[in-house]
């Protein structure tokens, strides 16, 4: 606001950066501006004080959502004077030139215009809604429609008026129905958290039965692998077995063939002779011997058996 002093016959008027002053003298305008510093003669003048400054305006209004449900929005609108010069020929921003202040209320007219015009398109939008829609969505699409609204409105240019900013808080219905709803909305997000609990364990079993059923495969294989193994270790041990026994076999005719031809041998020799060859053997596997005693019995029983032989032999 404005501040003014008064000395006698005149009065002298200071205004804010903020705040657009126009002073008129005889119908004409003779200071207007921002940041206004003048003389004036309060009997003669005609002084008008236009804030420029954002301004924000609370609305609060009611709806009926398409399934005939009440709902309340709560908004606000910022705006500010854009053309204070039009302003003031559309709305009376008029001051005293005594007390400077306003000779009526300009800013609720605007606000009350702002409401006015805020209401209009949201009332339209939420009344294509059901209540559940609105509730849980509405908020984003009121703000666009009501900022889109009136940014259009020429009603708004016509005072000068320009808005910069709208906000939705909250779109809220009769705490009853809200409660049902939430009672609802939190049975449906049980029931979904409990589908989606029952897929994943669904999916889990079907991963630890596919997981047993490559256990149970991989053990089928093993096994498989290990039959085959022993299959073809006995194979080979038979083979051994085989080969062992026909060499044995092959060793044993030998032997038998060579006993064959000692015998055949033998029975070519003289008896005598045949036992001097066993002599022999049993003396080369006698014990060793330091001394030998031959008695003259041992002695005269021998030479006469190789006298008796050598004559035997003389007379074939």
């Amino acid at each position: 606001m404005a501040e003014i002093r008064h000395y006698p016959f005149v009065s002298h008027l200071r205004s804010d950066p903020t705040t657009w002053v126009q002073h008129q003298h005889g119908g004409k305008v003779r200071r207007a501006g921002a940041g206004q510093s003048f003389w004036f003669q309060p009997r003669t003048a005609a002084l008008a004080e236009v804030p420029l400054e954002d301004r924000e305006q609370t609305v609060l209004f009611h709806a009926r959502t398409s399934d005939f449900q009440d709902v309340t929005v709560a908004s606000t609108v910022t705006f500010r004077v854009e053309d204070p010069t039009v302003a003031v020929t559309r709305t009376d921003f008029a001051i005293s030139p005594r007390s400077g202040a306003w000779r009526s209320a300009p800013l609720e007219t605007l606000g009350g215009l702002m409401s006015e015009l805020a209401q209009q398109p949201a009332v339209e939008l939420i009344g294509g809604m059901d209540l559940e829609q609105a509730l849980a969505h509405g908020i984003g699409p009121i703000r666009t429609t009501v900022a889109a609204a009136l940014a259009a409105d020429s009603r708004l240019r016509e005072r000068g008026l320009v808005v910069t900013d709208v906000r939705v808080v909250s779109v809220r219905t009769d705490p009853d129905v809200e409660r049902a709803l939430q009672v609802e909305t939190r049975e449906r997000i049980q029931t979904e958290a409990d589908k989606a609990t029952y897929e994943r364990r669904a999916l889990a079993v079907e991963r630890e039965s596919a997981i047993a059923e490559n256990e149970l495969a991989s053990k089928i294989e093993i096994a498989r692998r290990e039959e085959e193994l022993v299959t073809q270790r006995g194979r080979n041990e038979q083979l051994e077995a085989e080969t062992t026994a026909s060499a044995k076999r092959t060793v044993g005719q030998a032997e038998a063939d060579n006993q064959a031809a000692l015998l055949a041998a033998y029975d070519a020799v003289d008896r005598e002779t045949l036992l001097a060859l066993a002599l022999k053997d049993v003396a080369a596997n006698l014990p060793h011997i330091e001394n030998l005693t031959v008695t003259p019995d041992v002695l005269t029983e021998a030479l006469a058996r190789l006298t008796g032989g050598a004559r035997r032999g003389g007379g074939s």
